[in-house]
């Protein structure tokens, strides 16, 4: 099975998410992943459960942690399925060199859903091993079905967001999509709001490789809202897998908060992702109430998903490594206490979030 199979597969997927694209392997390779893909294929076809595996070992512990974001992806979630796969996955990672720990999977699965009906699959993967574990991915969302026409959005927005978006207009704030020579431009956005905001921020090139891997297969985008002058005041970094677009990065000025450049930029994602063919837009973590409420006021529905589980490979690797996961967090409490940084979900022994 190839990269290309494996893009097609999640694609096509309901639950199709960018980080399952051979894409996202090639943005963390730098970082010092590697990658598998774990599936119960035949042939070139795979399925019907899969995942894009990473693999790294973190400084603190003398194991290998892997870990499928928002994996695994699936045409079939019964609990047979989910034990088939399970039983391929800790063979093939039990095999594999560098000691590994532990999978972690965050599947999109909502408690009680379609794919959840009674808790049969959370009930399915206690009963095959899994434990829940610390989140690495946003475990709440808010999203909007763009199958909607756009005057039913557009009402779908509260009248105050509608007012907002009215005035970022009437200043003459335009949006336009933008090439990867301005991601310096963004960077300095996302500096400015990290500032103001104490919310965490990377290093520019993280946010080029990330453009460097989706924009040539066309699933990057880069919106700013602009003033007069053409002067950035918001941005919005957008990423595409099939007919699902997120929003992963964003942030604004002081002066686009004074104009509402925030609220402009957003609703034209939303707008034109729809015309461009999208079914669903993602605005990607409720971090905190701030935010929770902002993107309330877009409509859309709250989703929550079952979060992380763990399934260990050993008696002993699995357990250090969530010990010393813990020490880590408690660590950025205690820092963001003294500091006044506002919470966020994060990844792995501190590696922020996707990153």
């Amino acid at each position: 099975m190839t990269p290309d199979d494996w893009d097609r597969f999640v694609a096509n997927n309901s639950l199709a998410t960018y980080l399952q694209l051979s894409a996202w392997a090639r943005v963390k390779a730098p970082n010092g992943w590697s990658s598998a893909i774990v599936s119960d294929e035949t042939g070139s076809a795979p399925g019907p459960m899969g995942a894009q595996i990473l693999f790294r070992r973190p400084r603190q512990v003398p194991w290998t942690f892997a870990y499928a974001p928002r994996g695994p992806i699936a045409t079939d979630w019964s609990p047979s399925a989910l034990e088939s796969w399970t039983h391929r996955a800790s063979s093939a990672l039990s095999a594999a060199p560098g000691r590994v720990s532990h999978l972690r999977i965050d599947p999109e699965i909502e408690p009680d859903g379609a794919l959840d009906a009674d808790r049969t699959t959370q009930r399915a993967l206690s009963r095959l091993g899994w434990r829940r574990a610390p989140a690495v991915q946003p475990t709440r969302t808010r999203v909007i079905d763009l199958s909607a026409p756009e005057d039913a959005l557009w009402a779908d927005l509260r009248k105050k967001w509608r007012q907002y978006v009215n005035r970022a207009r009437a200043q003459g704030v335009t949006v336009q999509d933008v090439e990867g020579d301005r991601l310096e431009d963004f960077h300095r956005i996302m500096v400015e709001t990290a500032s103001r905001t104490g919310s965490h921020i990377r290093a520019l090139s993280a946010y080029r490789d990330v453009w460097e891997a989706y924009r040539p297969i066309g699933m990057a985008r880069l919106l700013f809202a602009c003033d007069k002058a053409g002067a950035p005041q918001a941005a919005l970094f957008l990423l595409r897998c099939g007919t699902r677009v997120v929003e992963p990065y964003g942030g604004m000025t002081g002066a686009g908060a004074e104009s509402r450049a925030n609220y402009l930029v957003k609703w034209e994602a939303i707008r034109t992702s729809r015309e461009q063919g999208a079914t669903s837009y993602d605005m990607w973590g409720l971090v905190n109430p701030g935010i929770a409420h902002f993107k309330a006021g877009f409509g859309g529905r709250e989703v929550r998903t079952i979060g992380a589980w763990d399934l260990d490979l050993g008696p002993v690797g699995g357990r250090a490594y969530r010990l010393a996961e813990r020490f880590a967090a408690g660590q950025r409490r205690r820092q963001r206490a003294s500091t006044g940084e506002a919470p966020g979900e994060t990844g792995p022994l501190g590696e922020g979030g996707a990153e």
